[in-house]
């Protein structure tokens, strides 16, 4: 019995051995023909479908975290500021949101994204129409909701620079002329096809410099542009009462609760991992995943080290680590490299980071004993300072065009005409805006609301009861 089950199983084997040597180059075979089939339409829309599903997602995702940019704002200005007028700011940067929301929707983006030299055409509600102008495979409402949460960083940068003595009233209508003029504007320039991006032949940046403009997430087009009109409105305002003694002597006002400032701080730092490596708007391919993952690096790298060497820099100057600076040198960091995030090493990010907060440190300094201008939060110095200087330094540290790489002038003085040009437009215009809503109507509160408090006589209610 045992040799017939053998005898048997061997044939078994056998008759199996001969089915895969048969099979095996047939399936050989398919595969060839498979892969020398044409992909169908369909397959390829349906591949387009899910590249455009990938990137949709990211830049909505991204969208979210630059939206929870706006408490963090929020937290870090009351955090500067005195208790009695905390409701006040905070409101400030709740309807900077909600306003500059609907006024971009309705014609900002129009500005900043249509046809046109000098300004888009104006689209006033009518996305179908942008949505034939922008090609960038991405859904037109999506792609608003993404540029809008950018408006809205440039409009509350304003707020701190200006707190503690602004009328409500008065913030309401120059957050109208930043949303749907100064910032879309200077931003069609740069990144709505307008003439400091235009790279075509005969182009005025090609004649000229032989490149254009590079501002990858904006130090210049949101962080400067905020920076410049905060000066500018702080300037106008003048300072908060006690601020300079007789002598003209600076004198420190604390804020209430660094604890508040601190939490901000990490807060607009996890959203500038929206706000910069969204910016390529795509994370489908290879190319893109390469991109966005080096962003994120040169953007904490930049962070860190804009926190310590301001955190260095305030010890060796005052004696004593400063958390407040350290905070500040933080958002100076990311400031400086959002510009040219995609562009520099690791080790220019740190560089960048470097230098950024250490100027940051006597900028404050200088804008508050040499020029008198009183900034409760360190607005100027840290988006408007830096934010320039962070797309100049690109111009140096950029690994294919920047200077100290073997690039040139060329792309360094592109990048330092872009950032006079963009920074005295918003100077310029904010200068225009305040100097004539305070001969209208007046910014300043009086004196007795702003000694006594504006969350009380502005709003009828107290952030701490």
């Amino acid at each position: 019995m045992d040799t017939t089950n053998r005898k048997g199983m061997e044939k078994l084997y056998l008759k199996r051995l001969f089915i895969l040597l048969f099979l095996f180059p047939a399936s050989l075979w398919a595969q060839d023909a498979l892969s020398e089939t044409p992909v169908r339409s369909t397959d390829t829309e349906a591949i387009n479908e899910i590249v455009t599903g990938l990137n949709t997602v990211w830049m909505l995702l991204a969208a979210i975290l630059v939206f929870f940019m706006q408490p963090g704002f929020a937290l870090v200005e009351a955090g500067f500021i005195r208790t009695k007028n905390t409701a006040n700011v905070l409101m400030k940067n709740l309807i900077d949101f909600m306003f500059g929301s609907i006024l971009f929707w309705f014609i900002g983006f129009g500005l900043m994204f249509g046809v046109g030299g000098f300004v888009g055409t104006p689209h006033f509600f009518n996305l179908d129409i942008m949505d034939k102008v922008i090609d960038n495979g991405l859904p037109i409402e999506g792609f608003l909701i993404f540029q809008t949460v950018f408006c809205a960083t440039a409009a509350t940068i304003v707020s701190g620079a200006m707190a503690e003595r602004t009328k409500f009233s008065m913030y309401l209508v120059y957050t109208i002329f930043i949303s749907v003029l100064i910032y879309p504007v200077s931003g069609h320039w740069t990144w709505g096809g307008g003439w400091l991006m235009n790279g075509e032949e005969n182009s005025f940046m090609t004649n000229i410099f032989g490149t254009t403009f590079h501002d990858f997430a904006g130090s210049t087009v949101v962080h400067s542009v905020g920076g410049w009109i905060a000066l500018v409105g702080a300037a106008v305002l003048g300072p908060r009462i006690g601020k300079y003694g007789k002598d003209g002597r600076s004198k420190a006002i604390p804020g209430h609760s660094l604890t508040l400032a601190c939490l901000g701080v990490f807060i607009l730092w996890f959203g500038w991992f929206g706000f910069n490596p969204g910016s390529q708007l795509a994370a489908a391919t290879g190319t893109d995943q390469t991109v966005i993952s080096h962003v994120f690096l040169t953007t904490n790298l930049a962070a860190c080290a804009g926190g310590f060497f301001a955190l260095t820099a305030s010890w060796i100057k005052y004696g004593k680590p400063s958390l407040s600076l350290t905070l500040n040198g933080v958002l100076a960091g990311l400031v400086g490299v959002t510009a040219g995030c995609d562009l520099v090493s690791p080790f220019g990010a740190v560089m960048i980071g470097a230098i950024c907060g250490i100027v940051m440190i006597f900028s404050v300094d200088f804008i508050d004993h040499i020029l008198k201008i009183d900034d409760p939060v360190g607005a100027s110095s840290v988006h408007g300072v830096c934010g320039c200087l962070g797309t100049i330094l690109t111009g140096l540290f950029a690994t294919e065009e920047g200077l100290l790489y073997g690039g040139g002038y060329n792309f360094l003085l592109a990048q330092l005409f872009g950032t006079t040009v963009v920074g005295c437009w918003a100077a310029g215009m904010g200068y225009l805006i305040f100097k004539g809503l305070d001969k209208i109507h007046g910014l300043r509160v009086p004196n007795r609301i702003e000694e006594e408090g504006l969350d009380i006589y502005e709003h009828g209610e107290s952030a701490y009861n």
